[in-house]
């Protein structure tokens, strides 16, 4: 399937668009052990969905000239059956298999990236490949199975068999960086953000408004436009301006510089074309920011750069856009992961 392209060589490199991905689908360059879910193409991305099988390890690992499952055997403690579902304990690492399975076209390489649920609830994920050197990225031409790297920092959560916790953006060629913006953070409301509460209970990755938000967050202000990161916490916070994705493009959230700062911001990094846009009736949607910081305080103030978004061309319109069909964090403000109920 990999030897010969069946992308359109006219196309312009670019991130491939919802028709183009269900086309590979088609094509079966993109495979499943189940049928696809209906809802599992995005406007520029794979939802990526949990097989039956997990492996607790004693450490991470990158596969290089091996297997995924010839390096497993060497750091593996205990074997989780996800079909029945499982807890995650935080503290831990694990390694999951993925339902799907690439034998992409020549030209078509890939790149993984937490969905903004995931994030939000401070589950470090990442894509594995077989002899890859990196995670996240999937080479050009890629035939072979996925896995999941799965390290709750927070919280432990419980997820089983179809479970989406990460995604897939496929893109043709090098697309280039069209533009790029710096992304500030907003302190200047009372309501500031959320701090993770060590030694909560556990979350279920599939029950949306199903947990009490109060039982898992404290509620921060900001009454000075400055909030003190403590060192080793987990953050919830707010872009000090709008975002707007254009319909003909995908954009990423990168971290910034670290000489800027001791933290760590937006481990679920991709936002979907039309996301805050007026075409798509967002008018405007705040970035919600995952921060997480490091072994030193460090005192934000309030506009604060914290990250940059990157922005890149699609090689079509899609025909979906974000938010057509609902979202939960459509024309969101500062907001916590689907899973909680409103605060109140």
């Amino acid at each position: 399937m990999s030897n010969g392209p069946t992308m359109n060589d006219a196309l312009s490199a670019g991130i491939l668009p919802c028709q183009a991905i269900e086309d590979l689908i088609a094509q079966e360059a993109i495979s499943s052990l189940t049928p696809f879910d209906k809802d599992q193409v995005q406007p520029a991305s794979l939802d990526l969905r949990l097989g039956e099988r997990a492996w607790r390890v004693r450490a991470s690992f990158l596969p290089r000239h091996r297997r995924v499952m010839e390096r497993l055997p060497d750091v593996a403690m205990h074997q989780l059956d996800l079909s029945q579902g499982a807890v995650f304990e935080r503290g831990c690492v694990y390694i999951a298999e993925v339902q799907e399975r690439l034998a992409l076209p020549r030209g078509v390489a890939a790149r993984g990236n937490p969905k903004s649920s995931t994030g939000r609830v401070d589950v470090f994920v990442r894509l594995l490949t077989d002899h890859g050197a990196a995670f996240d990225d999937v080479a050009e031409g890629y035939t072979g199975p996925l896995f999941v790297e799965i390290a709750p920092q927070t919280f432990s959560v419980l997820a089983r068999t179809g479970t989406r916790l990460n995604q897939l953006r496929l893109k043709l060629g090098t697309p280039p960086r069209l533009s790029s913006r710096d992304v500030g953070v907003d302190l200047s409301t009372g309501m500031a953000g959320f701090r993770g509460r060590r030694h909560a209970g556990i979350i279920d990755l599939d029950k949306e408004d199903g947990h009490d938000p109060r039982d898992f967050w404290e509620l921060l202000e900001s009454p000075k436009g400055e909030l003190l990161l403590d060192p080793n916490e987990f953050y919830i916070l707010a872009s000090k301006d709008d975002i707007e994705i254009p319909v003909d493009q995908a954009a990423e959230m990168t971290p910034i510089d670290p000489a800027v700062g001791e933290f760590r911001v937006h481990y679920a990094g991709f936002f979907d074309p039309g996301f805050g846009a007026d075409e798509t009736n967002s008018r405007g949607s705040k970035g919600v920011l995952e921060v997480r910081s490091h072994e030193t305080p460090f005192l934000l103030e309030d506009g604060q750069t914290v990250a940059r978004l990157v922005y890149e061309p699609l090689t079509a319109r899609p025909t979906r856009l974000y938010g057509e069909d609902g979202s939960h964090y459509l024309r969101q403000g500062l907001k916590l992961s689907k899973h909680f109920r409103p605060w109140k």
